[in-house]
């Protein structure tokens, strides 16, 4: 993906980041029994859905961008539960979820180009 690409394809991928990390609060909070109930991040997990469908009908993807999405979502739903299991942790360990976070984000900062080395042109500018 190029530079443009990843400026229009902002939005789908913050949506997505928000998608995964709604998705598991809503998931934590009508399952476990440590995370008190609110409706609340239901109604964030719904709206994130709403507009990443809404975004998904206005216009195509690039090619590559379903994938970063993708890891995106996982990553906020693993990143959800590792902070979870730091706050709590009679849950249990927070570590495979960290590394797994770690390693998607790590992943989809090198797809986007955000740990590519800077040009000679856009160092100057």
């Amino acid at each position: 993906m190029n530079k443009e690409q990843i400026k229009a394809e902002r939005k789908t991928l913050v949506l997505s980041l928000l998608a995964g990390l709604c998705g598991n609060a809503t998931l934590a909070v009508l399952t476990s029994g440590a995370v008190p109930f609110s409706i609340f991040p239901v109604i964030a997990f719904a709206l994130a859905v709403y507009c990443l469908y809404q975004e998904y009908l206005s216009k195509p993807m690039a090619e590559g961008t379903p994938a970063i999405a993708f890891a995106c979502f996982l990553v906020g739903a693993f990143g959800y539960s590792a902070f979870l299991r730091a706050q709590m942790p009679d849950m249990g360990s927070n570590f495979l979820p960290l590394m797994i976070t770690l390693g998607l984000l790590f992943w989809v900062a090198h797809k986007t180009g955000i740990m590519a080395p800077k040009s000679d042109s856009e160092a100057n500018a």
